[in-house]
């Protein structure tokens, strides 16, 4: 070891890299694997007991914490007992390493295992009937998945992401010159603490039609009528589909706007107050001043607000199944998914679904990882 610790990575040689690579994945694997068998036999040996409940709560917590605290110490340890050369090499692997090892195996692996049940039939691998790249056909060519990419792509990914995005930036911007600036950007935020079936559930309300002559609650439908109208099924109405997913686009926008209005904010408050003084000096109205400093000097936040509403939006579900359950022309990508895996039990298409959404995600991800890298470096 003494003499190991002398060596650098070209003198250690190819079996000295191995070496340290092998140490480091069993660093990785072992960490959390001897954590779950602790923790594990310690919830065994609490639930046996006969304490009060709320002492095993407290042991458990205790036991929980402390035990991977000392875990992460004793490994700690251990490597600090070796060659400075090797525990440099290490030692980032006690820690990364576990958390690396968490995510592959309740990320990595269910997507390979995904994809794998993906090749075959509507029982699975274990009916073994193989069908290869068959489910994926039936994606892009079944009546009711291609009416959810349209949906998906014209709706959610055109109008609701485009909307949420000029909502927020309109809003943030007005708010930032009113004299009541955190009363009205509290009111537009407020909508985030709401969970998205609550607030379907509270436009379920806004949107509810009663018969004709009938007292309407809905109101929206109250004001139709108090004009003299006719009370609507604004969300099934099927005279207007495919654009009764309008109504259901105004829920994200109410929703996601507080988002973007708050990055917004926090932008704008970035830009130079110098710059818009001498802009207005110079003869630039506020127009001018709005597309050619403000939206220029904010470009980094727009995209990154932009990307991030875009990934919500092909992955858009809560909204829709709790207001139609995908019914009269509403349903999207991930409505077709849950309806094939839970519903009619086709778990093959189910999960071709599940990776073409995947796949979908993957290049918004990408760019979204590149522009935060680019703003940390900036």
């Amino acid at each position: 070891m003494s003499f190991l610790s002398e060596l650098d990575d070209r003198e250690l040689g190819l079996a000295g890299r191995i070496g340290v690579t092998i140490l480091r994945v069993a660093l990785a694997i072992l960490i959390p694997l001897v954590a779950f068998v602790i923790l594990y036999y310690g919830f065994i040996f609490l639930r046996a007991g006969n304490a009060a409940k709320w002492l095993i709560s407290l042991v458990a917590i205790v036991w929980g914490v402390g035990g991977v605290a000392l875990l992460y110490w004793i490994f700690n340890w251990l490597i600090g007992m070796l060659p400075e050369q090797w525990s440099a090499r290490l030692q980032p692997f006690i820690f990364v390493g576990p958390a690396l090892a968490i995510l592959a195996w309740y990320l990595a692996w269910p997507t390979v295992r995904t994809f794998y049940i993906s090749l075959y039939g509507r029982d699975g691998p274990a009916a073994g009937n193989f069908v290869g790249l068959a489910n994926y056909a039936a994606v892009f060519t079944q009546r009711l998945m291609r009416e959810a990419f349209r949906n998906n792509i014209v709706f959610w990914i055109g109008i609701a992401t485009p909307l949420t995005v000029i909502f927020g930036l309109l809003v943030a911007v007005l708010a930032d010159r009113s004299r009541y600036e955190r009363v009205a950007k509290s009111f537009i935020f407020m909508p985030m603490a709401i969970s998205f079936v609550g607030a379907s559930v509270i436009w379920n309300f806004i949107y509810e039609v009663k018969p004709a002559g009938a007292p309407q609650i809905g109101l929206l439908n109250a004001i139709v009528v108090a004009l003299g109208g006719q009370p609507q099924a604004w969300t099934a109405y099927t005279d207007i589909r495919p654009w009764n997913n309008l109504f259901l686009v105004i829920i994200v926008v109410w929703l996601q706007g507080g988002y973007s209005m708050t990055l917004f904010s926090a932008a704008l408050k970035g830009i130079p107050q110098e710059l818009l003084e001498a802009a207005r000096v110079d003869g630039a109205t506020e127009i001018q001043i709005f597309f050619r400093i403000m939206i220029p000097y904010i470009m980094g936040t727009i995209i990154t607000v932009t990307t991030t509403v875009l990934i919500f939006t092909l992955k858009v579900f809560d909204v829709v199944w709790v207001m139609t359950g995908g019914q009269f022309g509403t349903g999207v990508i991930a409505t077709q998914f849950y309806r094939q895996s839970f519903t009619n039990r086709n778990a093959g298409y189910g999960a071709a679904i599940a990776i073409v959404l995947f796949i979908a995600v993957i290049p918004v991800m990408i760019y979204n990882l590149r522009q935060f890298g680019e703003q940390e470096a900036f």
